[in-house]
């Protein structure tokens, strides 16, 4: 399972803590009054699943697919949206048997990458190794 940082994290504690909030102000309203306390739950699950509803649609459709642009021009250069494990553009140069383990990082770009120069190489994420220079 992948962990959950930034936003995404906030956003999870915070619908967590009114779920908890709401499910301990209804048992506390059905031990006093459970004929309002029926009434307050249809009100409130209708309204939960009618926001329920369009935040999956968001989640669905809201973002309109932005793909990051990846570009790569120049001779041998190299451009990645993610993490790059090992990349070798020399002349006679060899990449190593294992690459190197690839550091924890956040997420991979969300706006352009480009690679422009000459054996240039650019990443959205991670770089493991690099090796532009002839051997």
């Amino acid at each position: 399972m992948a962990a959950v940082n930034g936003p995404s994290k906030t956003l999870l504690w915070s619908g967590i803590g009114v779920a908890g909030a709401g499910l301990i102000a209804l048992l506390l309203v059905a031990f006093t009054d459970l004929g309002k306390a029926d009434q307050i739950a249809s009100v409130v699950g209708a309204v939960l699943a009618a926001v329920g509803l369009g935040l999956s649609l968001w989640a669905q459709f809201g973002r309109g697919g932005q793909a990051a642009p990846v570009e790569a021009s120049g001779t041998r250069s190299v451009a990645a949206g993610g993490s790059i494990g090992v990349v070798v553009t020399g002349d006679g140069a060899q990449a190593t048997a294992a690459p190197p383990a690839m550091p924890a990082g956040g997420p991979a770009a969300t706006g352009p990458v480009t690679a422009s120069g000459e054996r240039s190489v650019a990443a959205g994420g991670d770089i493991g190794s690099v090796s532009t220079g002839d051997a």
